[in-house]
């Protein structure tokens, strides 16, 4: 009883978030704290990010289209090739407020783990996000970010821990070079198929010296996981900006579906 109580209490809190707190502009197209774990060899995971700016910027603002009540909709394919090996491959699209959708940009992600053989404490992985998106819908064309994933299952908590650096390579913040984007998230298993807990987002600033807390990111979004069987992924969140240079609201929602290529279906 005291479960469903706690299930009904974090839906009840997300749905009332998302309704009554004000927003701004969000640019984010892959709003993810990455887990260690990489698609099985011989599987193709298909997943639709969905991010809706509840309310953000009205005008052009350096080149970059207005983002009031703009639908980003980011198609995500991975393909794993061993148990230590997967690539992923983005496709960014923008549904602008006046009901137009367009095409934003492409990226490709290889990804790396310590095999499951090894029997570390700890799951870790590489990611390595390389690509391109359209200078209307952001001031830096060409960008690399490298993620290290570190995550851990204990009992009903789940850890994972995400220190991205980024770097432009063309575009306004080619000037700040590596800059330093972590991410965490930890949740609780309330039953065995829903877990609840809070995802962080955070950009300070160049590894060289970080920006003035009032410039950096900081994003924090409750969040909960539902287990439909081991072929799916479904995650729901409300991202609440901490920082002026923030977005102060972002709804967010991931949907995953796993296919296998092999005769031994939704096993590992």
């Amino acid at each position: 009883m005291q479960t469903r109580q706690h299930v009904r209490m974090l839906l009840g809190l997300l749905l009332l978030l998302a309704a009554v707190i004000p927003a701004c502009a969000q640019d984010n197209y892959e709003i993810q704290v990455y887990e260690s774990d990489t698609v099985p060899p011989k599987h193709t995971m298909v997943e639709l990010h969905s991010n809706f700016t509840v309310e953000g910027s009205k005008t052009t603002v350096d080149g970059v289209l207005p983002t009031n009540h703009a639908e980003h909709e980011t198609v995500e394919i991975t393909q794993g090739f061993t148990d230590w090996f997967e690539t992923g491959f983005y496709i960014f699209t923008s549904i602008q407020s006046d009901g137009g959708w367009q095409w934003v940009g492409d990226h490709i992600r290889p990804r790396f783990r310590v095999p499951p053989s090894w029997h570390w404490p700890v799951g870790v992985s590489l990611s390595n996000e390389i690509g391109y998106q359209r200078r209307a819908f952001s001031t830096d064309t060409w960008t690399w970010e490298i993620r290290p994933i570190v995550d851990r299952k204990l009992g009903p908590w789940y850890l994972s821990f995400n220190p991205a650096l980024d770097r432009s390579f063309h575009g306004a913040s080619v000037n700040q070079g590596v800059v330093f984007s972590p991410n965490f998230k930890f949740s609780y298993d309330f039953t065995k198929r829903i877990a609840g807990g809070l995802e962080y987002y955070g950009s300070d600033g160049p590894i060289t010296g970080f920006l003035p807390l009032h410039d950096q990111q900081q994003q924090f979004v409750p969040a909960i996981d539902v287990d439909f069987g081991p072929d799916w992924e479904f995650n729901f969140g409300v991202g609440i900006g901490a920082t002026a240079a923030t977005d102060h609201l972002i709804i967010k929602c991931i949907i995953g579906r796993r296919f296998s290529w092999t005769h031994d279906h939704g096993k590992q």
